[in-house]
């Protein structure tokens, strides 16, 4: 599951990071509004826990301009701003959930785990590209309906870059999704993975294409380099 905080205190972004990577989520921290929008259009999230007052901007009007142009990713507002308006005014902008600071680390993961049931965007859920399908629940993927052989980092690249469609993944993504099982993983190591994805793929009509300086990304015939 692709996490997306938008938290400034950064005693409480580490702590939920922390934990919310123990469970084996991706975790992006964004201290600023900025930094959270460079974030969604670099890969996309599954759900944004969002606080309300950032250094460069109010978090409701980033949400409500979220909502024009995105109105199915799950948004929790976590927030010191207690009052009834304040909360009548997030779920109207377009929050699916307002939960006041101080609160309790367990409350925050069972809204978290609700959202995601009730938006279907938990990372069990299966995904397809082409021929591709993506099938976390069960271990594996299929190729034009043949099971791929695929170690379980290499599936787990694979999953992030099929979810991703048509969205970039930056290697700095693949990068920590895969240090949650290896805090030794880097650059050198990535590419290992696409270079073996990409061998895999070959002659299916899918590919994985490198756009230098930003990512990867799973399309079809994508077989060159891309120059920013």
């Amino acid at each position: 599951m692709q996490l997306i905080l938008i938290e400034d205190d950064a005693t409480i972004a580490h702590e939920l990071a922390l934990s919310w990577r123990a469970r084996r989520w991706v975790v992006r921290h964004c201290g600023t509004l900025a930094q959270a929008s460079s974030a969604l259009a670099e890969a996309g999230a599954d759900l944004i826990v969002l606080d309300l007052q950032l250094p460069d901007g109010d978090g409701l009007v980033w949400l409500q301009h979220l909502r024009h142009q995105d109105r199915l990713t799950p948004v929790l507002v976590l927030t010191a701003r207690d009052l009834v308006s304040d909360r009548v005014a997030g779920l109207r902008r377009g929050a699916d959930d307002y939960l006041v600071k101080p609160f309790a680390p367990e409350e925050l993961d069972a809204r978290v785990e609700a959202l995601l049931r009730r938006s279907g965007s938990a990372s069990s859920q299966a995904a397809q590209c082409g021929p591709l399908v993506w099938l976390p629940e069960e271990g594996r993927a299929l190729l034009n309906g043949l099971p791929m052989e695929l170690f379980p980092r290499e599936f787990e690249v694979l999953g992030l870059l099929v979810r991703s469609v048509p969205r970039l993944v930056s290697k700095r993504l693949l990068i920590e999704a895969l240090a949650e099982r290896n805090v030794d993983m880097g650059d050198s190591a990535v590419e290992v993975y696409i270079s073996r994805l990409r061998r895999k793929l070959a002659g299916s009509g899918l590919g994985i294409q490198t756009v230098r300086g930003f990512g990867y990304r799973l399309a079809p015939d994508a077989d060159t380099e891309v120059v920013s």
